[in-house]
């Protein structure tokens, strides 16, 4: 790399700096913009960067007005601030500038797990790994309620001696931290800048709910008896509980800035997190352009693993924060539903699915059907008549236009006491807790029962029983990838399977601030100290949580060590034993919906063999992309770096081999991989491949023979696609030992 001479450099700045051609049209507004610098280039007359980057902005305007947001050290090396595009033209024309770009907003990504996912107190992860003790867990979210029982520090242990955050204290509204909860600080200038923000927020609590629910799922202390409105009642608890929590906080209402989550990312890097949680993403753009992708490689660098949600978009090419550095997660299903039973008059009973919460029992009531009237029987808006329906249970069926929320609202307006709803479409997909009244929904099969008995029994019909909020566990098929969940291929670089992995994200139990309304009942918001949340956003904590975990046992791994053994050692078989399905259709899945597959924490604790990539590996990717001398440096936060020219693609413990339809177009691919023993010191691995139909896997060699712990092994995967193979084809790598090690990777064939 050639870098300027550095007299120039000064000559220019001084220039710069003394204002020559400062004047602003009148017209021009003032955006955020996130500029990219050269720090080597910083003239020694300033002691830090900081004053380097007030006085460059200074010399650009007249104005005493404030241009500086953010100074950023770590993450990358540069400043936000308000400026004109003149300004930022301006700035283009520095010789130390190397990228800058208007800010952009983001969103957050959400619309019993432990026990789910197999943790148990006995034995396993949790037993080995004393829970997370020791771990700090850094989440870049809306804020935390810090006086929920998820953040006690019973039982914690000290807090780590190089934790160096701060916990932010408002003079208006107090907020204690202990020794779960370490640090908590506000990140919010741009929100506000860009006036997003209604106001002045210098506070951490939450008053959104997000990020309380997904730090308490990360590392939620024990809570029994937790409960929202009687839901899962049992034990609300984190997957790291011994973990420690930082919060950073960069919106209160769901609105998120560029330059606010760098600073949180920035500050977190330097007080110390372990682990960074972000379930929030912006549009996707090139890794050079991706904030979260550029503070993210800061911080692997660093040692520190980044968990990010997939995000909710739930169509193919919809993955968000897939960078090959993030450990990107998708949202599955718990095998835990809510259910509702009713007793008929004739005594039949029925369960179904209902998710209303409060607990309501119905005892001896009529059972109103409107029979003979089209629009009765189905609920129709406006059909019903208050006089008829007042005090009783309606049964509302449905046809191919009917909705199953705007029958509540008509059941709710004629003051219907109940609703039996029969439909045979899964609307618990959508969160079926939004329904106006007691409500159950049954399948069409015992509609038609029920319909038998209501007309056969005429003005005799009577519910004899009726009980809300049940909980059932053992539900089947689960896990299934959630409707929502963003699939693959990844949209920036479909060479890298996204998501990662799946992990639970749908109906979370978890923390939740008691002020904030979580369900309208009638005119009045009903609040809880426990909510259950869905999303991408819920499946990241999870993740986050267990990482914790094998970090506590195994601090000597990097963090792409810790993806890899989440990655291989993932389950694609549900409690059905087939294949993982998609909660919509109940269709099989493919890797391009669940990754490597749900989360074993149990397993991800010994994998036997691990894929690890050191940061050359990630400089060798990049320069594989074609990105000019200005875009690795965005990226890099280096103005020199060295490619290698022999690289054969980055160490990934996943494949994607993508084809042309071209018949003149190569029809094999080949991958080479390096595998590390964490295992057992003697260990031979025989390889078995699978693969569906139009597509062949081949390894040589097919035994890797170890002679001691951390020995490094190479092996090519060559990938052909047959002539007559479908879009997407897909199979496994699998290294099998003598000690049952099981090292699963997914190889995926795109054939466009």
């Amino acid at each position: 790399m050639s870098i300027c001479n550095h007299s120039l450099i000064v000559s220019f700045l001084l220039v710069l700096l003394l204002g020559i051609n400062n004047a602003m049209p009148e017209h021009e507004e003032y955006k955020t913009y996130i500029v990219h610098i050269d720090h080597s280039l910083k003239p020694s007359s300033f002691l830090t960067h900081e004053t380097w980057h007030r006085a460059i902005l200074r010399s650009l305007s007249k104005s005493d007005k404030e241009m500086l947001l953010y100074s950023y050290n770590h993450v990358m090396h540069g400043f936000s601030a308000r400026l004109t595009p003149s300004q930022a033209s301006k700035i283009r024309k520095s010789p130390a500038h190397i990228a800058i770009h208007e800010e952009k907003f983001g969103k957050l990504f959400t619309t019993h797990s432990p026990q789910f996912m197999g943790l148990r107190h006995s034995s396993g992860l949790w037993n080995a790994s004393s829970y997370g003790e020791g771990v700090i867990i850094g989440l870049i979210d809306t804020g935390v309620w810090p006086e929920s029982e998820s953040f006690n520090e019973k039982g914690m242990p000290p807090i780590p001696t190089r934790w160096k955050g701060k916990c932010q204290n408002s003079t208006t509204n107090p907020f204690p931290c202990n020794r779960k909860l370490i640090g908590a600080q506000v990140f919010m200038k741009g929100n506000q800048a860009a006036g997003k923000s209604s106001s002045p927020d210098d506070s951490p609590r939450d008053v959104f709910g997000h990020g309380t629910h997904t730090s308490s799922t990360a590392a939620g202390n024990h809570v029994p008896g937790a409960s929202q409105f009687g839901y899962a009642k049992g034990v609300a608890q984190g997957i790291a509980p011994g973990a420690h929590v930082a919060m950073y906080k960069v919106t209160s209402d769901g609105f998120i800035a560029e330059s606010d989550v760098l600073a949180a990312m920035d500050q977190a890097i330097v007080d110390g997190v372990d682990i960074m949680s972000l379930s929030i993403g912006f549009e996707q753009t090139p890794y050079f352009q991706d904030v979260i992708a550029i503070a993210s490689l800061s911080a692997i660098g660093k040692g520190i693993a980044v968990v990010c949600a997939a995000g909710n978009d739930g169509a193919p090419y919809s993955t968000h924060n897939a960078a090959p550095w993030i450990t990107t997660v998708g949202a599955g299903t718990l095998d835990r539903s809510f259910t509702a039973t009713v007793t008929l008059g004739n005594d039949l009973i029925f369960e179904g699915k209902s998710e209303f919460p409060e607990r309501v029992v119905v005892i001896d009531t009529p059972l109103y059907y409107g029979k003979g009237d089209s629009d009765k029987a189905l609920c129709s808006n406006g059909a019903l008549k208050e006089s008829e329906v007042f005090g009783k249970v309606v049964i509302c069926y449905s046809n191919n236009t009917s909705n199953i929320f705007y029958q509540a609202e008509e059941l709710a307006r004629v003051n219907a006491i109940a609703g039996i709803l029969v439909t045979d479409v899964d609307w618990s997909r959508f969160g079926i807790d939004g329904l106006s009244i007691p409500s159950l929904i049954l399948p069409s099969s015992s509609g038609a029962l029920i319909k038998k008995y209501v007309t056969e029994a005429a003005e005799e019909a009577r519910v004899k029983f009726m009980r809300f909020v049940l909980t059932s566990f053992g539900t089947k098929p689960a896990p299934q990838v959630a409707d929502f969940s963003s699939r693959g291929p990844d949209p920036i670089n479909p060479n890298i399977l996204k998501p990662d992995i799946i992990a639970p994200g749908v109906q979370v139990l978890a923390a939740f601030p008691p002020l904030i309304p979580i369900e309208g009942m009638g005119n009045y918001g009903v609040a809880t100290d426990y909510a259950l949340l869905s999303g991408t956003s819920m499946a990241a904590p999870h993740v986050a949580g267990v990482t914790a975990l094998l970090k506590a046992i195994h601090p000597e791994w990097s963090p792409a060590a810790i993806r890899s053994a989440l990655m291989t050692t993932a389950n694609t078989i549900d409690n059905n034993r087939t294949t993982l399905t998609n909660q919509y259709t109940s269709l099989p899945g493919t890797p391009l919906d669940y990754g490597a597959g749900h989360i074993n924490p149990n397993k991800a604790m010994d994998p036997g063999l691990i894929y690890d990539i050191d940061w050359q590996g990630y400089v060798d990717f990049l320069c594989g992309l074609g990105y000019d001398d200005a875009e690795m440096r965005a990226i890099l936060r280096q103005s020199q770096w060295t490619c290698n020219q022999d690289g054969t693609g980055i160490n990934y413990p996943s494949f994607v081999a993508m084809f042309s339809k071209n018949a003149s177009a190569p029809n094999v691919k080949n991958f080479t991989r390096v595998v590390t023993n964490v295992g057992d010191d003697q260990s031979v691995y025989q390889a078995t491949v699978e693969a569906t139909h139009g597509m062949t896997i081949k390894v040589e060699p097919t035994t890797l023979t170890f002679t001691n712990k951390y020995q490094k092994q190479k092996f090519v995967v060559s990938v052909q696609m047959d002539g007559k193979a479908p879009p997407v084809a897909y199979g496994y790598l699998k290294w099998v030992d003598q000690n049952s090690h099981i090292v699963a990777s997914p190889v995926v064939v795109l054939n466009t």
